[in-house]
C-alpha cells in the first residue's frame, strides 16, 4: 500500500477512507542542505511577516524565513530536536503549499512531530489553544501560523507567517529581532526534499520512520477550552427563546467550521445562523460583498451590517425583515470580532469595557478579575471600569504580544517574582478582544462572552436583554467615550514617515487649536511592568484639557505602502448627552488632527479609506 501511495501524484494518505493511522519506513526523510543568500525586507510587523503572496511564492523566500526562525530557536536553546511543532493557517491562497514546505523543513531541522488541523486549518486563537491544551498541555515548543489575518487572500493579495512560542503567544520582540538578524546573514537552509506531501483532509497519524505528522479535528481543542470558560447550557436557554436570533458572519475565513460547530450545533442556533461559513482561499474574492477583505468592521462586513439594519456609517436603515437580535463577524484568521444587535453597533473599545464590567457573569471569572489592559489607541472606557472594580489596568503599545507578559505574570516558568495580574481581560480598538485562556485575541471567545452576559441578564430579567440594552445601562453608569478611527490606507510610506517625524518633534502643550486647549503631546513609550523591557516610538499622542485624545500611528499590518491610523476620542460624562452618533461627535477632533498633522499636504488624501 505504501509503495502505491508513495508513487501517486497526490499527497500521502489523501485518498479518502477512514484510516486513522498509516506507518512506513519507505519514505525519504533525509535532510538536505541547500545554499541560499539573504533576502532583504524579511522583518515582521506587529503580527508576523506579511508580504504579497507572489513574493512569498518566489523561491526561496519562505524557506529563508522559516530557517531563520529555526536558527533563532536553536540559538535560544528551544527544544527543537525531537520536539513537537504546530503548523496550520487560515486557509488563504498558497497555505496548502506553505504548510508542506514548513513540515519538510521542520523535520530537516530535527523536529520529531508536527501537528496540523484538518485541511491545514486552525484559527489563530485555536492554534494558541492547541499549543497550551492539546493532550497533556504545553507539548509543542511552538507553532507556525500561515496567515495575514484580516488582509485579503489570493495570488495578487497578501500572505503571512507568524511564529508562536511554547506559551501559545506570539514571539516577543527580542526573539523576532534575532530572527531578523538571521535573515540578513543566512547562507543555507535545511529541507527533507525527498519527503512526499502528506494529506491533511481527514484526522490521521502518519508514522514516517522516526518522524510523525498528526492531523486532528481543527475545532475540538478550542471548543473544549471554551466550554471551560462559559456555561453553554445557560447560553442555550437564551438561544432557544422565541425572540432571539443570531447571525455569525465568518466572511469566508477560517472561523466558518468553528461557527457552525459552536453556534449551530453546540448552542442550538437555527441552521444557517453561521453565514459565509465555508473557508475560501480568497475569502470570497473580489465578487463578494466585502471584496475578499475579511475584516469585521462597518466598512467591510457589509452583508452582516445590512442584515442588522445599519449602513457603513452605523446609521439605521430599513430592512426587508426584522434584523436578528444578535450579530457578529470574524476576520480571516478568526482572532477579531465585531458585535451588534438589531440596528445597533458597539465599538470594540466599549465592548472591552462592557465585558470587563460584567465579568462576574462569566464562569471563567467566578473567582474575580485581577487585571485588564488595552492598547494605547483604544479608548479609556475600560480604565473607568477598572477604577471602580479596584483592579489594575494597563495601557500597552498596539500588538497582542504586549499583553502576553501580563498574562504570564507570576508564572513560575517565566516570571516567578512578579505580581500576578490574572485572571485577565484585554483588548484593542482594532476589533480584538480576549483573556488569559489563550495568548491570542479570540473572536469566538468575545462572541461567547457577550452571549454569556446576555444570557445571564436575560435569565435574571425574565425577558431577552440585548447588546443595546447593556450598552445604554453601561453609559448611564460610566459615561460614554465617543470614539472613531480613520484609516488612510496605501499612502506613500516615506511621506507618511515624514509626517510622523514632524509631529514627534512638535511641542504644542498649552496651545489652542480651533478653540480646544491642548494639555500635552508626546510619543508613546511603554515600559513592560513584568520584564522591564522598553518599547519606544509607539504612536503620537495629543491630549486635551477636557480629556479628549488624538492619536496617530503607522500600522504594522499592511503590505502595500503605509496605513496611517488616526484615533479620535471624546468623553461625555454620565450626566451628559449619551445618545449622539459617535462619528459625528468626533468630527471636530478630526478637523483639529488634520490641521496639526497636515495629513492632506503630506499624503494628498482628502478622506479616510475606512472609518470604524
Amino acid at each position: 500500500v505504501w509503495a502505491q501511495v508513495a508513487c501517486l501524484s497526490q499527497p500521502l494518505g489523501d485518498m479518502g477512507g477512514s484510516a486513522s493511522s498509516l506507518a512506513t519506513t519507505d519514505v525519504d526523510t533525509t535532510p538536505h542542505v541547500v545554499k541560499t543568500s539573504p533576502i532583504p525586507g524579511q522583518k515582521p510587523g506587529t503580527s508576523g511577516l506579511r508580504k504579497k503572496t507572489k513574493e512569498f511564492m518566489r523561491y526561496p523566500y519562505l524557506h529563508n524565513y522559516v530557517q531563520s526562525v529555526f536558527n533563532t530557536l536553536k540559538d535560544l536553546n528551544v527544544p527543537v530536536e525531537g520536539g513537537t511543532l504546530v503548523v496550520s493557517g487560515d486557509g488563504r491562497y498558497w497555505n496548502d503549499k506553505a504548510i508542506q514546505i514548513i513540515i519538510k523543513m521542520a523535520f530537516a531541522n530535527g523536529v520529531g512531530r508536527v501537528w496540523c488541523g484538518t485541511d491545514g486549518l486552525l484559527s489563530t486563537p485555536a492554534t494558541s489553544a492547541v499549543i497550551r491544551c492539546r493532550e497533556a498541555g504545553f507539548q509543542p515548543f511552538g507553532g507556525f501560523i500561515c496567515s495575514a489575518s484580516h488582509n485579503p487572500g489570493g495570488p495578487d493579495d497578501d500572505f503571512g507567517i507568524k511564529y508562536n512560542c511554547e506559551n501559545g503567544g506570539p514571539a516577543p520582540e527580542k526573539m523576532t529581532d534575532l530572527m531578523v538578524a538571521w535573515t540578513a546573514k543566512i547562507e543555507e537552509f535545511k529541507i527533507c526534499s525527498g519527503l512526499p506531501d502528506v494529506g491533511l483532509n481527514v484526522p490521521i497519524t502518519y508514522k514516517l520512520g522516526s518522524k510523525t505528522v498528526e492531523v486532528f479535528d481543527s475545532v475540538e481543542d478550542h471548543l473544549a477550552l471554551l466550554k471551560k470558560c462559559f456555561d453553554f447550557e445557560q447560553i442555550k436557554k437564551m438561544v432557544a427563546m422565541p425572540d432571539f436570533s443570531i447571525v455569525y458572519d465568518s466572511m469566508s475565513g477560517v472561523q466558518g467550521p468553528y461557527a457552525r460547530r459552536i453556534v449551530e450545533k453546540e448552542l442550538g442556533a437555527a441552521p444557517g445562523s453561521a453565514t459565509n461559513a465555508d473557508p475560501r482561499e480568497d475569502f470570497g474574492g473580489k465578487d463578494s460583498p466585502w471584496h475578499g477583505h475579511a475584516d469585521p468592521n462597518l466598512t467591510y462586513a457589509v452583508e452582516l451590517v445590512k442584515t442588522m439594519g445599519l449602513d457603513k456609517g452605523g446609521n439605521k436603515i430599513a430592512t426587508e425583515k426584522p434584523p436578528p437580535a444578535f450579530g457578529a463577524a470574524a476576520d480571516g484568521d478568526a482572532d477579531r470580532n465585531m458585535i451588534l444587535s438589531s440596528q445597533f453597533f458597539v465599538s470594540p473599545s466599549d465592548s472591552l469595557a462592557m465585558i470587563v464590567a460584567n465579568a462576574s457573569l462569566i464562569p471563567q471569572f467566578k473567582d474575580g478579575l485581577k487585571g485588564c489592559a488595552r492598547s494605547m489607541p483604544t479608548s479609556g472606557a475600560v480604565d473607568l471600569v477598572a477604577q471602580k472594580l479596584g483592579i489594575e489596568c494597563f495601557e500597552t503599545p498596539t500588538g497582542w504580544k504586549f499583553f502576553g507578559n501580563l498574562m504570564d505574570s507570576g508564572n513560575p516558568t517565566y516570571f516567578p517574582d512578579t505580581k500576578v495580574y490574572t485572571p485577565f481581560i484585554c483588548g484593542e480598538e482594532s476589533f480584538g478582544t480576549g483573556a488569559d485562556h489563550v495568548r491570542e485575541k479570540d473572536g469566538m471567545w468575545a462572541v461567547l462572552a457577550w452571549l454569556q452576559i446576555l444570557a445571564a441578564k436575560s435569565e435574571a430579567a425574565g425577558k431577552l436583554v440585548t447588546v443595546e440594552d447593556v450598552a445604554k445601562e453601561h453609559w448611564k453608569e460610566f459615561g460614554r467615550n465617543y470614539y472613531a478611527r480613520y484609516d488612510y490606507e496605501g499612502v506613500d510610506k516615506p511621506k507618511a514617515e515624514e509626517m510622523m517625524k514632524k509631529m514627534s518633534e512638535m511641542s504644542i502643550g498649552g496651545t489652542a487649536v480651533q478653540g480646544m486647549k491642548i494639555k500635552c503631546n508626546d510619543v508613546f513609550e511603554y515600559k513592560d511592568p513584568v520584564d522591564g523591557s522598553v518599547s519606544k516610538n509607539q504612536g503620537i499622542r495629543i491630549i486635551f484639557e477636557d480629556g479628549s485624545r488624538i492619536i496617530f500611528r503607522l500600522s504594522g499590518t499592511g503590505v502595500a505602502g503605509a496605513t496611517i491610523r488616526l484615533y479620535l476620542e471624546k468623553y461625555e460624562p454620565a450626566s451628559g448627552d449619551l445618545g449622539k452618533h459617535q462619528f459625528e461627535v468626533v468630527k471636530p477632533l478630526a478637523a483639529i488632527a488634520l490641521e496639526i498633522s497636515k495629513l492632506k499636504e503630506f499624503t494628498g488624501r482628502n478622506e479616510p479609506t475606512v472609518i470604524t
